[in-house]
């Protein structure tokens, strides 16, 4: 990518980003019938254990001062809690529902970062949360199959966009005063060890086969170890806006990867909500 400038060399990351982040859907079908916290916990330490030996094969410290420890463990719970809701919604809803609904994060980023920033929110991205509204209740009203258990699972993808979005709005001031490598490696372990107990509690390791272990680990390595990375690589080299639209088509690959993989074909009600919603969000994204 030598030959590009800045801005395109970031939307090509992005585009590589959305690549692995799409994966994640059809992974974590495939991780079944592990618990979500078995699947956040694999996923996590897999994602820290990655970048932290790309950390020190770039010569980055991966440590942070004493007096932010407690806020680290923090951004891990809000992580940790960011990952499970999202697993556990596909065991409840369909993969059109669980994409559309976290997608609307940027949202909730918007909305936080007024409240407890007093960044101002502009009348067009009010406009935006009221069309992203709209998608949603395309999404549930007009779902044939739509049972209080569908309905579980959309409460789960809505938990699990919100907490992306005080994870996004608390960790703003610092992806400035750590390395990227740095953050990564001890948020993504703070979140492993929050999720830990859960995790021991409720997952048998041993009724795993290979193929689930392996979906596992792939959980970690793609979607979040190689994933979240490229993302954040691309918020360096082009406008968070320009980042944030590419990421949306998440929805549009998952669903396609859904229906490749896992022969689940959305009705036609639920591929007009999440356009819909998705128009939304961009209009609170521009």
């Amino acid at each position: 990518m030598a030959g590009l400038n800045e801005s395109r060399r970031g939307l090509v990351l992005a585009g590589l980003a959305v690549l692995f982040f799409a994966t994640s859907p059809v992974l974590v079908r495939w991780a079944a019938p592990a618990s979500p916290y078995g699947i956040a916990l694999g996923r996590l330490a897999v994602a820290a254990a990655l970048v932290f030996t790309l950390a020190r094969l770039k010569g980055t410290p991966v440590r942070i001062v004493r007096a932010d420890r407690w806020l680290f463990v923090g951004f891990g719970l809000i992580t940790a809690l960011h990952f499970v809701f999202y697993i556990a919604s596909l065991s409840f809803t369909s993969i059109a529902h669980s994409l559309a609904i976290v997608y609307t994060a940027p949202i909730f980023v918007t909305l936080f970062s007024g409240w407890f920033l007093h960044e101002p929110i502009a009348p067009r991205k009010w406009l935006g949360v009221a069309i992203a509204v709209a998608g949603i209740v395309i999404l549930v009203r007009f779902e044939p199959q739509w049972d209080s258990r569908m309905a579980f699972g959309d409460l789960l993808a809505l938990g699990s966009a919100i907490t992306f979005g005080l994870y996004s709005v608390a960790g703003r001031s610092q992806r400035t005063r750590y390395p990227l490598f740095t953050y990564a490696t001890v948020v993504y372990g703070a979140a492993a060890l929050c999720v830990l107990p859960m995790a021991v509690l409720n997952q048998n390791w041993t009724e795993l086969g290979w193929s689930q272990l392996l979906a596992i680990v792939a959980l970690g390595l793609l979607p979040l170890g190689i994933g979240h990375t490229l993302y954040n690589a691309a918020l360096r080299h082009t406008h968070a806006t320009n980042v944030n639209l590419v990421a949306t088509q998440e929805v549009t690959l998952g669903i396609l990867l859904g229906v490749i993989f896992l022969g689940e074909i959305p009705d036609v009600s639920s591929i007009i909500g999440a356009l819909v919603t998705l128009l939304g969000v961009v209009f609170v994204i521009l």
